[in-house]
């Protein structure tokens, strides 16, 4: 293929161009589907969501404004004079059903507004702006008084307004950063530019397939991000491999169209590789049964895709029709630094890799050593999804959010589980009963609420029940947790579950939680299991070693350890959390050692495969397998540095956003690369091959074949091809 779009640069330009905006114009065309509660759910709250579906119990959305004091008592008067105004105003508004009395709290310090908008909760975060600007405008007109609207609604509209935020800023700063980073790599601003260009119109392709795809399989809020976060991480690499293979083999003297060749020829093999890899390293997600992780495996999959045919196409294309000017306009004294000379030229690598060289089995036992002790604390991981209370608090819906919860914790995040139960034709009188019994039961239990009699609806056939129980604690708290198993194994199975023909489950966030972290628990180990296989397949059908694929799986493993320790250290323990910015909840976001895994798989594949790469390619000249090691670690140093120095910056860039997944997922990926471009590729890598020796390249009899003579990589393009 690569050898085709040289010969056509032009076809292969156009028909890039033609690609991405064809996939990004079918994107914007369709509405893509995103994930529902159901798609998410697992166990019995599967069965539970799949009861209230049939049921349609009307649940409207329900906000809450509050009127508090700024400073000192709050003044009754004004307080009852404001919940007066917004009354009124609310009754007004079209999407407003019914506004309810004003509740003052015990103290006395807080007035509370109950407003219930029509509709349903889905869409309600677009239609709740209307009620904000009514409060917002009560507020003015009471400014010695803190009037703050919160509720199911405005809660999910801040959190998406805070997402768009983080996204817009994460494409804001990942873009300058990287031409800056490139600019010092290549010393030219055209070089600098092909791999963003690379980059970008990988992701604009992926986001539009993604679109059409969210329709086989839902997607979820963390698409967009991820795809991001990918797309520009493995295409700037490979454009960079490429760029740099391209300028090493012009140095020794090749003419343009030769070294584009030779580019194609090995990096592009490498760009192949990796990006199989990765893509089998995604794929392992969809074992996990999880809408959520299905998701982000088809956006990484789809960018990684798209990167690949991008560098197979439009790069090697523009390599040629650019030709010298690639190189240009150049900046002085970053082009002298930058031009490639002799590889291994220069004392800082050799001198790195000495100790590997000279020394390989002591280097070894304490480099995987200090990775084994950075990796300890991942032992003590705690897996936990961060809920409305992790929040940055600088947001004003969630500063309102934890002053409900202070003066009136029913309307606040108290936790709720929510049973459904239904029972079949005829057997409505002995449901009915089972459900007062199972109410009557839980009300004596000192772990649910005592202030809040539990809520009980019912359907008009009397097949269906819903009963809401509320829990004296947040989601996340132990009394939740406690309450959710206490219903599952004892309450319900000696209550409804006891009527035959009854079906039943618990759903709420507490449900959910726990259910999707038993998910993640259960599914690791196949993925993980997946995942190994497949790299040891890459890896041992493109460099025909066994070896080689167990070093790589090993290798990565201890990448992945010493990222999950990091992870434990900064978010579980707060090591560093005031210099992030954040405040830690105890624990690891419940998706993201999984995603981490498969991400750090596949991505530490690309420094991976290039380096054996280039270290095959000096053994198959005839070196040594010592020399052969020197000659590729210090060959493919430059790149390796300059595409980690890349991908560092973007996903820390990630780490500064204020939602805490995103920045766990951008810290956690951000150490793993700088550990496995470093220590791991210039330390254990060279150890672990310098102590094997020629069993670098044992493969087993049946798979050998005849060796085949050394021959250059270059394929001539004719100048024909470039007119």
């Amino acid at each position: 293929m690569a050898r085709w779009s040289g010969d056509h640069p032009w076809r292969a330009i156009v028909g890039w161009l033609l690609f991405v905006v064809v996939c990004a114009t079918a994107g914007g065309l369709v509405t893509g589907r995103q994930a529902e509660a159901i798609d998410q759910a697992t166990g019995d709250e599967k069965t539970a969501i799949s009861i209230l579906n049939e049921a349609n119990f009307p649940d409207p959305p329900k906000e809450s404004v509050l009127i508090t004091a700024r400073d000192g008592r709050l003044d009754t008067g004004r307080a009852t004079a404001a919940a007066k105004s917004i009354s009124d105003r609310m009754r007004k508004e079209s999407e407003v059903d019914s506004v309810g009395a004003p509740v003052t709290a015990k103290d006395r310090q807080a007035v509370l507004v109950p407003v219930v908008m029509k509709g349903e909760i889905k869409g309600a975060d677009k239609r709740v702006p209307s009620l904000l600007a009514a409060t917002d405008q009560v507020q003015r007109d009471f400014p010695e008084l803190r009037v703050e609207e919160v509720g199911s609604a405005s809660i999910k509209k801040a959190m998406s307004d805070l997402a768009m935020k983080d996204l817009t800023r994460a494409e804001l700063f990942s873009l300058p950063v990287t031409l800056i980073i490139l600019v010092f790599c290549f010393g030219s601003l055209i070089a600098a530019g092909v791999p963003v260009l690379l980059a970008m119109s990988s992701v604009g392709a992926a986001m539009g397939l993604s679109a059409l795809a969210s329709h086989l399989v839902p997607s979820t809020g963390t698409l967009s991000s991820m795809i991001l976060l990918i797309g520009m991480a493995v295409g700037v690499d490979y454009a960079l491999f490429y760029l740099r293979r391209d300028r090493e083999e012009r140095a020794k003297g090749l003419s343009h169209y030769d070294a584009v060749a030779v580019a194609a020829a090995t990096s592009g093999h490498t760009v192949v590789v990796s990006g199989i890899a990765v893509i089998v390293s995604m794929a392992g997600l969809f074992l996990a049964g999880s809408a959520t992780f299905s998701s982000m495996a088809i956006g990484s999959i789809l960018v990684v895709a798209c990167a690949v045919l991008g560098s197979l196409t439009v790069l090697p294309a523009l390599l040629i029709k650019l030709g010298d000017w690639v190189d240009r306009p150049r900046i002085p004294l970053l082009w002298r630094l930058s031009r490639p000379g002799k590889p291994g030229q220069g004392r800082f690598w050799p001198t790195v890799l000495r100790p590997s060289l000279q020394r390989p089995v002591r280097t070894l036992a304490v480099s995987v050593a200090a990775l084994g002790v950075l990796a300890l604390p991942a032992a003590d991981m705690y897996l936990k999804q961060p809920g409305q209370s992790d929040m940055p608090h600088s947001v004003p819906a969630f500063q309102a959010l934890d002053r409900l919860n202070k003066t009136f914790p029913a309307n606040g995040d108290a936790a709720t589980h929510l049973v459904a139960v239904r029972g079949k034709p005829g057997g409505e009188s002995r449901l009915k009963a089972a459900v007062a019994e199972l109410v009557r039961k839980a009300s004596a239990d000192k772990r649910f609420a005592q202030d809040v009699r539990p809520e009980v609806r019912s359907a008009k056939d009397g097949r269906i029940a819903l009963v809401s129980f509320v829990v004296s604690g947040r989601s996340d708290s132990p009394q939740a947790t406690e309450t959710l198993q206490l219903l599952r194994n004892e309450l319900l199975p000696a209550t409804v579950g006891s009527v035959s023909g009854v079906d039943y489950g618990v759903t709420g966030d507490t449900a959910g939680e726990v259910g999707f972290r038993d998910q993640v628990n259960g599914a690791l180990p196949l993925v993980i299991a997946f995942v190994l296989a497949f790299t040891f397949i890459v890896m041992l059908i493109s460099f025909r070693s066994v070896v080689i694929g167990l070093t790589t799986i090993a290798l990565n493993l201890l990448s992945v350890g010493a990222a999950y320790g990091v992870l434990v250290l900064v978010f579980q323990y707060g090591w560093g959390a005031s210099l992030l910015g954040f405040t830690p909840n105890g624990g690891v976001t419940t998706w993201l050692p999984m995603m981490l895994f498969v991400i750090l798989f596949g991505l530490s594949m690309d420094y991976h495969v290039f380096v054996v790469s280039r270290i095959k390619e000096a053994r198959d000249r005839g070196l040594s397998t010592r020399d052969a090691i020197a000659e590729g670690i210090t060959g493919s140093a430059g790149v390796v540095t300059s595409a980690a120095v890349v991908m560092v910056a973007v996903f820390a860039i990630f780490g500064t956003l204020s939602t805490l997944d995103l920045k766990q997922m951008g810290v956690g990926l951000a150490s793993a690369i700088l550990i496995d471009a470093t220590v791991i590729r210039a330390v254990v890598l060279p150890a672990a091959m310098t102590a094997l020796g020629e069993w670098n390249w044992w493969v087993p009899r049946p798979f050998r074949r005849e060796p085949r003579p050394a021959e250059s990589p270059t394929v001539r393009l004719t100048r024909a091809s470039v007119m």
